[in-house]
């Protein structure tokens, strides 16, 4: 099991933290978190039933010395949350298990899944050898959002609340 403790709350600037590499008896997994990712903009919009994506990109490479890396395993997901004002319900779409429909009241938990992502598959352990250098990299970034022409000029302050977090890297052997 891996941990990364890195915390950089203090600048606000979106960041992955809680990084957690670990397995099973046939899969790599990989735990994190992205923190600072909902600002009192972002939740607004949210809140006036924009739906709005965060999408996030992991890779695994085996890393040589003399070679090219060997990339392993290339993820691209994406975690979507929408707001119905009527039922007063949140409802979050996880790609990476299988676009299930998640429904919850609370928005501290509605922001809790969308942040985190817990036991993505990376690869196989078979895939893997023993005894070798590989690295992982992630980062997620919210999505641009579509709006209706005519809401353009009201809400252009939108583009103010993008945020990407930087490529975040983990190097382990196997």
């Amino acid at each position: 099991m891996f941990f990364a403790p890195w915390s950089y709350a203090a600048r606000k600037k979106a960041v992955i933290s809680d990084i957690v590499l670990t397995n099973t008896r046939d899969d790599l997994l990989l735990y994190f978190t992205v923190k600072n990712c909902f600002t009192p903009s972002i939740t607004k919009a949210i809140e006036a039933g924009i739906t709005t994506t965060f999408t996030f990109i992991v890779k695994l490479y085996e890393t040589r010395r003399f070679l090219p890396d060997r990339l392993i395993s290339n993820l691209k997901f994406r975690h979507e949350i929408s707001y119905d004002s009527l039922k007063k319900t949140y409802a979050i779409r996880l790609s990476e298990r299988d676009n299930g429909v998640i429904k919850v009241k609370d928005f501290r938990t509605a922001k809790k899944l969308m942040a985190e992502v817990v036991a993505l598959k990376l690869t196989k352990l078979n895939n893997l050898s023993k005894g070798v250098h590989y690295q992982v990299t992630m980062m997620a970034e919210l999505d641009k959002i579509k709006l209706p022409f005519y809401l353009h000029s009201i809400l252009f302050f939108l583009s103010l609340w993008d945020f990407e977090t930087d490529w975040y890297t983990l190097d382990f052997r196997y």
